[in-house]
Formats: structure tokens, C-alpha cells, sequence
């Protein structure tokens, strides 16, 4: 059943199971709201294990999804330290809200482009997520892999890919993204924890939402196999 409501100021989708054990999390923009019952059909045909996804709005997607300020990399506006107070949101207002309804037992954080680094990045700062899903995760984010080198992913599943041309970019920054998101899969099966990584044909911009129900969907298989 898919219904809208604000919860704790914020406009909130819902795609409910009856008694669904696992709860899917996505920070969302208007293209990524757009395609979410696409997505959510794509996720159902991938798995057949019981899901809610709850998709919450960003309205200021450069700053509510990063970790610490970073100089613009693409146009002039520069990133934020927003990543704080949404997981903040997460944890206080919308967790407990959605827990207390639904009965969930295992939370699964996930997201595309800085959705996807906002959910690797809280995935290391709380123990509420039992896994990530990353699509095209933004891991070339200015500093971002020696921030991850020492520190332990709390989840105990984490999907990860990347477009096979992300990385043909001018951009300097961007470019790295290949080597940083390997160095990132590295990193974390150093720590046992369970973590692929698929490499999709096209740029950033190909099929974000098929990208993202594959992300949801092998994430929501290894925690169902684990359980």
C-alpha cells in the first residue's frame, strides 16, 4: 500500500507490506520521488522477501547529505555538514514513528549519489542500520576514504556500485571515484562484513532507480539468508 504523510516536518512515501520484518530507508529528491514506484516494482521482482520502504524528502540535497564542508565540485554551490541533523531526524523522529507502527526488526539505510554516501556515512555512525545500499554512492567526496581507513561499519551488510563511466570525467575530483569505491569494498571486507560490489554499464545518470532496487534488493536477500 503506498501512502504520503509529514512526519516530524518532512514529507514521508510509504510502500507498506503487512507484515513486512524488514524496513527500507531512502533520503529522496523530486527525481528520485518520481521514480519510486518503479523502483519499489523493480525491488518486489528481485525478492520475494517482505518489505516496507519509507522514502523521505532532502530539500537541500548539497547540504543535508554530507558529512563536513567541501568546496563546489560541479556549479558554485558548496557542500554542507547537514549529514548530522539528518540522521538525527532518522534516529529521533522517523525510526521511532515508523517502529512503533510497523513492527520492523531490521532497518535497512540506502540511497543514490550523496543518498548513497549519507548512507555509507550512517551506516558507520549508529548501530540502527542493519544495512546499506549504495547506488553510485558519491565516495569521491573530498576526504572521504581517509575518513572510512580505522573505522568500523556498524551494518552488517553493504551493497556498493558504480557505473562503469563515472570515472571518464575532466572533473578532478570525481575522477578518483573507481579507485574509492574499490578502496571502499577493500576496507570493509577487511572487516568481515558482508560487501559487494557491482559495476552497471553507463554514466551516474543511467537507470537510478533499477540501480537502486538492486541495491535494496541484495541487501534485503543477505539479511534474510543471515537471519
Amino acid at each position: 500500500m503506498k501512502q504520503t504523510e509529514t512526519i516530524g516536518g518532512r514529507e514521508c512515501t510509504l510502500y507498506t507490506t503487512e507484515g513486512a520484518q524488514l524496513l527500507l530507508l531512502q533520503p529522496v529528491d523530486a527525481h528520485d520521488k518520481s521514480l519510486l514506484d518503479s523502483e519499489v516494482e523493480t525491488i518486489g521482482g528481485l525478492t520475494d522477501v517482505p518489505f516496507t520502504l519509507v522514502a523521505f524528502a532532502i530539500k537541500e540535497w548539497m547540504n543535508e547529505l554530507t558529512p563536513w564542508p567541501a568546496p563546489p565540485t560541479f556549479g558554485r554551490q558548496p557542500f554542507g555538514d547537514g549529514a548530522e541533523a539528518t540522521l538525527g531526524y532518522v534516529r529521533d523522529v522517523l525510526l521511532p514513528s515508523l517502529t512503533q507502527r510497523l513492527g520492523a526488526r531490521q532497518v535497512v539505510i540506502g540511497g543514490y549519489s550523496l543518498a548513497g554516501l549519507f548512507a555509507l556515512w550512517a551506516g558507520y555512525n549508529s548501530r540502527l542500520f542493519d544495512g546499506v545500499a549504495a547506488a553510485s554512492p558519491s565516495v569521491w567526496y573530498p576526504r572521504w576514504t581517509d575518513y572510512i581507513e580505522g573505522r568500523e561499519m556498524k551494518g552488517k551488510a553493504v551493497y556498493l556500485s558504480l557505473g562503469d563511466r563515472e570515472s571518464h570525467t575532466k572533473n578532478p575530483v570525481m575522477a578518483h571515484v573507481d579507485d574509492a569505491i574499490r578502496r571502499q569494498q577493500e576496507l570493509l571486507v577487511a572487516q568481515g562484513v558482508a560487501a559487494t560490489l557491482e559495476w552497471n554499464a553507463g554514466n551516474h545518470f543511467v537507470d537510478s532507480e533499477k540501480r537502486m532496487a538492486k541495491a535494496f534488493a541484495w541487501v534485503v536477500q543477505k539479511l534474510s539468508t543471515d537471519r
